[in-house]
């Protein structure tokens, strides 16, 4: 008689069954690496919306602070020209869609207004915050910063307005 080859439906099954083992111990650990990404891309967006309104206050002083990231951005215009109203400090797909589609699995919204008490008409404060899009799948913490250029973070991933963000810890803390 002839031996046969091949495997068992035993060991094909032991086979599948480490598999899955392994798969159920890499996959929590990958979507923490995924939230962990997030969060950073996340703080760094913000950093760079904090220096494009840095850049922008010093272009347009009598303007101030800008009133949304459409103001940041290039309005579609190719090639840039600077002006108030498309700046030309950030990439067009954040100025456009940050706020409602996001980007990394947060949504980035930037809003300035008059400082309070001041007479000029320029716009003396801004927010700018970064919401997770889905909590706990896509990040944890949101992220904001006014014209401070600290950036906080909110562990409950609340969207932050321009009277809670300063009360929040600072992302070195």
């Amino acid at each position: 008689m002839r031996k046969q080859k091949g495997f068992s439906l035993i060991e094909l099954l032991i086979v599948v069954a480490i598999i899955l083992i392994i798969a159920a111990i890499a996959i929590p650990n990958l979507l923490r690496a995924r939230i962990s990404a997030n969060e950073s891309s996340a703080a760094s967006i913000i950093r760079t919306l904090n220096t494009a309104e840095v850049s922008y206050v010093t272009n347009y002083p009598s303007v101030g602070y800008s009133l949304s990231m459409a103001e940041l951005g290039a309005a579609g215009a190719n090639p840039c020209v600077p002006t108030s109203g498309s700046a030309c400090l950030i990439d067009d797909t954040l100025a456009t869609t940050g706020s409602s589609t996001g980007k990394s699995g947060y949504l980035f919204v930037v809003t300035g207004a008059p400082a309070s008490g001041s007479s000029s008409s320029a716009n003396g404060t801004y927010v700018a915050s970064a919401t997770p899009t889905a909590v706990g799948s896509s990040g944890v913490n949101s992220f904001c910063s006014i014209e401070d250029a600290v950036v906080r973070k909110d562990s409950a991933g609340a969207v932050a307005t321009y009277g809670t963000c300063p009360g929040l810890p600072s992302l070195g803390n």
